[in-house]
């Protein structure tokens, strides 16, 4: 009998001690247009904690992405997965991506709003400290964090895994707040040694607190496990670089919320 009220408090105790990963689904709009995100959180504590935006490749919100911000709930975090194209829109066909991607980029400032509005359902949660926040980014979703870091979005940091490069516009001198960290892959054929060099340019000239780390021979979607499905060459999954971008993410968010 003893043995047994043992066994049971100890699977008490262990069930307090390590909780599960919750999901709840937030639907919010903009300009009309219905948005669908999803966050995520482990309820092993009711604590505030750091928050963590995620935005989406070009493909649109789809398992990938979600699959990142469960992850960031895993080791902690609260996350929202945002939905930055609207009406459940995913795809795996190139030439649509590319359609639905110009769509929001056209507008910088619907860029960022669109952007805004991910992160305003993510501190919504009372589980998040507000002051504590950060957005990263696949693809196009590089670049949409990039473009909230410039905007002046309430981010202390952002990162941008194989992203779009953005240059940092001239009338931002001195106004980027946001710590800036991005994780690229040399061999990236979809942006030059000329634009990249620009980028980090621009950045220098505005006087952001910037790292770019280049992972040598790695190609573009290289965290993506699913990068060589799309037919496309560039399109290369890397577990070295991913398992080793993932980290650098990880020591970033310890900088910069104080950990």
């Amino acid at each position: 009998m003893k043995r047994t009220l043992a066994c049971l408090a100890l699977c008490t105790l262990s069930s307090l001690a390590f909780g599960e990963v919750q999901t709840k689904v937030i639907h919010y709009e903009h300009e009309g247009t219905p948005l669908t995100g999803y966050l995520y959180w482990d309820d092993a504590s009711t604590e505030k904690r750091p928050g963590v935006l995620v935005i989406h490749e070009w493909w649109g919100l789809n398992d990938y992405a979600k699959s990142r911000a469960k992850k960031l709930a895993e080791l902690g975090y609260v996350s929202f997965a945002a939905d930055l194209y609207g009406d459940g829109r995913v795809t795996e066909r190139p030439a649509q991506a590319q359609e639905w991607m110009l769509e929001i980029t056209a507008d910088v400032e619907f860029w960022r709003e669109r952007a805004a509005l991910g992160l305003a359902q993510l501190r919504k949660s009372e589980l998040v400290d507000a002051d504590k926040l950060a957005a990263i980014g696949y693809c196009f979703g590089g670049g949409s964090v990039l473009q909230m870091a410039y905007g002046g979005a309430p981010v202390r940091g952002v990162v941008s895994f194989h992203g779009s490069l953005p240059a940092a516009p001239a009338e931002r001198k001195g106004k980027i707040t946001s710590k800036i960290l991005v994780l690229h892959g040399y061999a990236d054929r979809f942006l030059s040694p000329e634009l990249v060099a620009d980028f980090q340019a621009k950045l220098e000239a505005a006087g952001a607190d910037w790292e770019m780390d280049s992972y040598g021979g790695v190609r573009h979607s290289f965290t993506n496990p699913q990068a060589g499905k799309f037919g496309i060459e560039n399109l290369r999954y890397d577990p070295q670089a991913d398992a080793r971008s993932w980290q650098r993410m990880q020591a970033f968010f310890r900088e910069i919320f104080g950990e």
